[in-house]
């Protein structure tokens, strides 16, 4: 039902599952923010008092008394932090967006709050309208808030800021937790107090960034991964963006995001609009995994287009990289492809270097064609083989990219972003192409949809190598959030040209991974870090917000590639079980204990993925590392990680706070990797047990005193099953 009003005075009320948000509403005023967080049936207090009534004027303050704003602007005695920063040519730069009218529309489980703003100017030269749009989700009750400029003077505006939401986030909430880290070592988890002056995060990486991801979660101090109060916030954007948590006058905590913008980015002409990415927010209770199932289930149900509709079981992979790098042999391949399908693989990624001049990463980049010398008659045969064993095919693909050393730059060497007037900066070799130029775009689209049309390539990795630098066009516009904006019109432009095939997002690993990709892309590759050790915590980090079918985890070489270390294979594999599974290595070189190992893996995996990608994810920490636990329904799947040399002489019991269930659950051991951290002589009744019919516990132990868990050496994971039995 649709209702458009425009009052005096409203009490606007979004509801979800567990929370709500309310706004107080009132014509010719600035729309201003009640209340975000927990459920509330009845509000007479905010019914009955407005938010400027309740308030008092402080010593040395404005003449003015103002809530918590919906879209707060600059000057006009608002002395917080703006949502807005624009001007004319230097004028017009104060605005006062106030409330005009407001739509409500339910549909089903959701809800959706239109505000229409205007400046209350008297100038009609500079004037602005803008809407601001907030739908929650009921079933996942996430709030999304996305925010529309409109310039309605009569000259061009430049935006220098429009956040995508502001969102008040109560005192108490002092902590900040940030997820971030750099190349081979992303998702790294950190709290830091808010401070008295605030917090801010900006990421000028032209990306989704492995050194800042565009999410924070507001906590309470005594907050946990079980307990207390949490808000997380996620930009679906996948270039610059920035974050902030400001205090405010009164007394809460005034939380913004959105799109970071370059110097002259954004100019929009009379009569012109702008739209920004979409701000998702979410508040629980139930700690940090609270907020994790909501983000999860939101992308589930909301986000990821799967291919025919519905998810189908996630395929094993094995990706050439680490296996070959550009060596690519027609031979090789074919036995690696052999082995592959031996182990129980099931989709087969060829990665860089089948195109021309690909022998390492200085040239190729832009010739989109099978390299006429390794692969004389094309990529059919290698394709026709992976196939015949029952596996699909995938290809690796960095189209944005274009090396100096290639026949498309030498063509059109004026297709590459540069800064007119400067010498060329490139990063690993390689330059970025104008995707927003239509010509640009349309040739990457003819090259892509040539090789998938005749080709049976049910898979694209796509990948993006370096941050964008010099991103300027031909007129010297900065064209950050051009690139954004094309990337997915061309992403999409494809997946309705082949909709069976399934595109993942790459960057270095993890330096685009982000929601605004996500419902373009149906997998990220997580960190081109394969050591099993560095994983434990960057899949911890990114299981904070993204679920686990999406999310690359690898079985890579001993000793890994990016970091020397070694460790065994049983390890390497319990890591990686807890994603989307692969393998990345020479498994050619495998000795049959390590190929039965990880045939034996593989095998667990597939058994058990329909509960890791559907069911509910949860994590905890333990004094010597982390456990994650996936439960859909009376199945459970257990994994505890041994990261560092134990605390104690014993392990304690793994609590298990947020297992559904009070009956009789069967626990038994299905793998592990490493050592006991006891007597060689002494007998292991506990494992021993577990290893054969298993333990009977009831719901209430696990939750209350926890599982027993054998000390570990570091390097050690233990995997269980927890079978309800009622």
């Amino acid at each position: 039902m649709t209702a458009l009003h425009t009052p005096t005075h409203a009490l606007l009320k979004l509801e979800g599952l567990r929370s709500c948000a309310l706004i107080e509403f009132q014509a010719g005023r600035i729309p201003t923010w009640r209340h975000y967080g927990v459920k509330l049936q009845d509000t007479p207090l905010m019914q009955t008092w407005s938010d400027a009534a309740i308030l008092r004027l402080p010593n040395a303050s404005m003449d003015r008394l103002d809530g918590v704003a919906v879209l707060p602007c600059f000057g006009n005695g608002l002395s917080h932090e703006p949502a807005l920063l624009a001007h004319h040519d230097g004028q017009g730069a104060v605005q006062e967006l106030v409330a005009q009218t407001y739509l409500l529309t339910v549909d089903g489980d959701t809800q959706t709050l239109v505000l229409h703003l205007a400046d209350n100017t008297q100038q009609a030269e500079v004037a602005l309208q803008a809407t601001v749009t907030l739908t929650l989700h009921w079933d996942t009750d996430l709030l999304s808030i996305q925010t529309t400029l409109h310039n309605t003077g009569q000259s061009t505006l430049q935006v220098d800021r429009l956040a995508s939401g502001v969102v008040p986030i109560a005192a108490h909430l002092q902590e900040v937790g940030t997820l971030t880290g750099q190349w081979a070592n992303e998702f790294q988890w950190q709290r830091s107090p808010v401070g008295n002056t605030g917090w801010q995060m900006q990421n000028r990486h032209g990306r989704s960034s492995h050194e800042r991801s565009p999410a924070c979660f507001l906590l309470d101090p005594l907050t946990g991964e079980h307990s207390g109060e949490v808000i997380a916030a996620h930009l679906a954007w996948s270039g610059n963006h920035y974050f902030s948590v400001d205090p405010h006058d009164s007394g809460a905590l005034l939380l913004q995001a959105g799109e970071w913008y370059a110097p002259g980015e954004v100019r929009l002409a009379p009569g012109a609009k702008l739209e920004t990415a979409p701000l998702y927010v979410t508040w629980s209770n139930t700690g940090t995994n609270g907020v994790s199932r909501n983000l999860h289930q939101f992308a589930r149900r909301h986000v990821l287009k799967w291919q025919g509709g519905a998810m189908a079981p996630r395929p094993v992979h094995l990706n050439t990289w680490e296996a070959v790098y550009f060596d690519h042999d027609d031979v090789v391949l074919r036995e690696l492809a052999t082995r592959a399908a031996a182990l129980g693989i099931e989709r087969f990624v060829l990665d860089d270097g089948w195109f021309p001049g690909r022998s390492n990463d200085r040239s190729g980049l832009g010739d989109w064609w099978p390299d006429s010398r390794k692969y004389p008659n094309g990529l059919t045969p290698l394709i026709d083989h992976v196939v015949g064993l029952g596996m699909g095919f995938g290809l690796w693909v960095e189209p944005e990219m274009v090396n100096p050393d290639s026949e498309l730059f030498r063509k059109h060497p004026d297709w590459a972003l540069q800064s007119p007037g400067r010498s060329l900066h490139t990063g690993r070799y390689q330059l970025l192409l104008d995707i927003a130029r239509p010509e640009v775009s349309d040739y990457l689209f003819d090259k892509l949809h040539t090789l998938l049309s005749e080709n049976t390539i049910s898979y694209l990795k796509w990948d993006m190598n370096r941050d964008l630098a010099q991103a300027e066009d031909a007129r010297g516009h900065m064209v950050y959030r051009a690139q954004v904006h094309a990337l997915y019109a061309l992403l999409q432009r494809l997946r309705q040209a082949h909709p069976k095939v399934e595109i993942e997002s790459c960057a270095s690993g993890g330096g685009r991974m982000d929601l605004g990709i996500l419902h373009h892309a149906s997998r990220f590759w997580t960190s081109d870090n394969n050591d099993a050790l560095s994983r434990v915590m960057i899949q911890s980090g990114a299981m904070r917000l993204f679920p686990l079918e999406v999310l690359g985890a690898h079985v890579g070489p001993a000793p890994a590639h990016c970091t020397g270390r070694t460790q065994s294979m049983d390890f390497r594999c319990a890591v990686a079980l807890f994603g989307h599974m692969g393998v990345e290595a020479d498994v050619r070189k495998l000795d049959d204990t390590n190929t039965a190992k990880l045939a034996r893996w593989i095998a667990l995996h597939k058994a058990w993925r329909s509960v890791l990608h559907q069911g509910v994810f949860q994590q905890g920490h333990t004094a010597n590392g982390v456990w994650w636990m996936v439960q859909e329904q009376q199945r459970c799947l257990l994994g505890v990680f041994t990261v560092k040399p134990p605390a104690g002489v014993q392990h304690a019991p793994v609590r298990l706070p947020e297992l559904v269930g009070d009956g009789p659950w069967r626990v038994q051991l299905l793998g592990r990797a490493g050592h006991e951290r006891a007597r060689g002589e002494a007998p292991s009744l506990w494992l021993d047990a577990l290893q054969g019919e298993g333990v009977v516990c009831s719901g209430a132990e696990l939750r209350a005193i926890g599982l027993p868990v054998s000390n570990m050496n570091p390097e050690s994971a233990l995997v269980f099953s927890l079978n309800s039995l009622t």
